[in-house]
């Protein structure tokens, strides 16, 4: 993070006067960064507020009080804990395609390049893959030559409540399986993805995938629903010139 190279000094605002602070991330590998922002106020001539920290007073607001040896206020602190979390470059998108009123099972490779093997932990939200290499471990075992786990948060996004709407109930997808190769440091996610689509669209989503010891992968995926085959044919014969012919058809419904 560049802030922590350029320090705030001797900037002056006026009252509530805004004040706009710039941050550069530029980062090197796909791990987790943290920084702290920490901005310090004084009054610029020097003298203290009246304001004095009792027992009573906000528990907050005492901890980010400087006071002076006559028990007023002679600063106040800021501090804004900053956690950055790299993002690969844009994938190319894969093409799930299927007939409708049919059923399409597809597996689907996704490649997280430059995964760290540190972890760390990270609040688990949604699924997630576990990549162990304990022995006794229940999961999948990949052996990576370290004893720390790596774990994947996955989520399928969508790209409004729309589409959400249209393919949540017609698209599955589950891990089966993971494999980690040390010398490129590039994992791979398979995913057994069903599309079910009931009638004809094409829609997008994507998979975005995040790793606990640092790093987002997003995929994008684009659901392709063809036409679906001809039910049936009717004939209907004519029983002459200006006369109307009738044919019978049942029609079932799909839904009430």
């Amino acid at each position: 993070y560049h802030n922590n190279l350029f320090p705030l000094a001797g900037i002056r605002l006026a009252a509530k006067e805004k004040l706009e602070i710039p941050l550069l991330f530029m980062p090197a590998e796909m791990k987790i960064y943290k920084a702290v922002l920490v901005i310090h106020v004084m009054r610029e001539n020097g003298e203290n507020w009246p304001y004095e920290v009792t027992t009573e007073s906000n528990t907050d607001l005492n901890r980010n009080v400087i006071i002076a040896e006559n028990g007023e206020t002679e600063g106040i602190l800021w501090t804004y804990p900053i956690n950055g979390t790299p993002e690969a470059p844009q994938q190319k998108s894969v093409v799930i395609r299927c007939q409708a009123r049919q059923r399409l099972e597809q597996r689907v490779e996704l490649l997280l390049i430059g995964v760290m093997p540190a972890a760390t932990g990270l609040p688990g939200a949604g699924n997630s893959a576990t990549v162990n290499t304990d022995e006794s471990s229940n999961t999948p075992e990949v052996t990576d030559g370290s004893s720390a786990t790596l774990e994947f948060l996955y989520e399928l996004r969508y790209q409004s409540d729309e589409i959400r709407s249209q393919l949540e109930s017609l698209v599955g997808m589950e891990l089966v399986e993971r494999e980690w190769d040390t010398e490129s440091r590039i994992v791979t996610l398979i995913f057994n993805v069903v599309f079910a689509p009931s009638k004809p669209m094409r829609n997008e989503a994507t998979v975005v995938i995040q790793c606990t010891a640092g790093g987002l992968w997003k995929f994008p995926l684009v659901f392709i629903a063809t036409e679906p085959e001809v039910d049936d044919v009717i004939n209907i014969e004519a029983v002459g010139l200006n006369k109307e012919s009738i044919v019978g058809i049942k029609l079932t419904s799909q839904t009430r």
